[in-house]
């Protein structure tokens, strides 16, 4: 059985598919995540347990075409230090391509849930790409993420759900485990003063998470002693203090960190963008030696953060 709900709110959209756990949805709807329900708190402690076999049987299994970005991304380390295990219900901001989707889906598996966040119409509409032609395809969306991401699974795999940062969480409010947001932050930082998108996106990611819950965070990383101006997302870069502060403004407490996506090379000035690094190395144009010298640093230095809501 497949059920896909659409709601429409200012032209935006929730698209939810049970992906044939129609049963199962109506007993998490009622409960999960509810701390004061024993059934419940067994569920999450089951889930609770990150599954390093199972998680090596997946990133063996990808494309040699993602393989090659494991020495910069180091998704299982990553996904163990953010405490991500099967079974679990999570949301993942901006998953663009699917890079992380497509090892979530089998991950996750069959007892999990799978939210894809993206930024509302309105925070689209902020940049100067978007023309009319690219909003229309961006109300469809949440449609497309749950109707790709079901067919990554041929044998069941979790819940998936679409929505966006601007939708109220209405019957998904306390029921995620996990919010990871990956190389997310920048542009929601940058179009702050514009509309309080990062403000609006961090509110929703605490209204959907069940007490307790965390949100694991890669970022790309400026050096602390940059000038906020330059630091605001703009270049791409946030300086981990402000992400700090912006979560603790938000009702999140820091937990902990980790350099194991740090890359001690790239030290970014107040001239420099973040895409000059690969996988882009946008600005080069045919300068052959300025590519060499920025394809030497690798990918952008990160910060690695796991916060609990409060």
């Amino acid at each position: 059985m497949r059920k896909i709900l659409t709601l429409t709110a200012a032209a935006l959209f929730l698209v939810a598919c049970s992906n044939g756990h129609a049963d199962k949805s109506a007993e998490t709807d009622a409960g999960y995540g509810d701390e004061s329900s024993p059934s419940s708190a067994v569920t999450y402690e089951k889930a609770a347990a990150f599954d390093s076999a199972k998680l090596a049987g997946i990133l063996a299994a990808q494309p040699a075409e993602a393989k090659a970005r494991f020495g910069s991304r180091h998704p299982a380390e990553t996904l163990e230090f953010f405490g991500i295990a099967p079974g679990m219900a999570v949301a993942e901001a901006l998953p663009g391509g699917g890079w992380y989707t497509k090892i979530l889906v089998p991950y996750l598996g069959d007892e999990g849930k799978l939210v894809g966040i993206d930024y509302g119409l309105d925070m689209w509409q902020e940049f100067d790409f978007a023309n009319e032609a690219f909003i229309e395809r961006m109300k469809k969306w949440p449609v497309e993420f749950v109707t790709k991401t079901e067919a990554l699974s041929t044998t069941g795999g979790p819940e998936i759900s679409a929505t966006t940062f601007s939708i109220a969480p209405g019957k998904m409010s306390g029921k995620l485990d996990a919010v990871i947001f990956v190389r997310a932050l920048h542009n929601l930082s940058r179009f702050e003063s514009e509309g309080q998108y990062m403000t609006q996106a961090l509110t929703t990611t605490r209204d959907l998470l069940k007490p307790g819950g965390i949100v694991g965070v890669v970022q790309h990383r400026a050096p602390a002693d940059s000038e906020d101006t330059w630091a605001d997302g703009s270049a791409g870069y946030l300086k981990q203090a402000n992400v700090i502060a912006a979560f603790d403004a938000a009702g999140f407490d820091f937990v902990k960190s980790s350099e194991i996506n740090a890359n001690p090379k790239d030290k970014p000035s107040g001239d420099d963008v973040v895409w000059r690094l690969p996988p882009s190395l946008r600005g080069a144009g045919d300068d052959a030696a300025l590519k060499a010298k920025h394809a030497a640093i690798g990918e952008s230095d990160r910060m690695t953060l796991v916060f609990k809501k409060r």
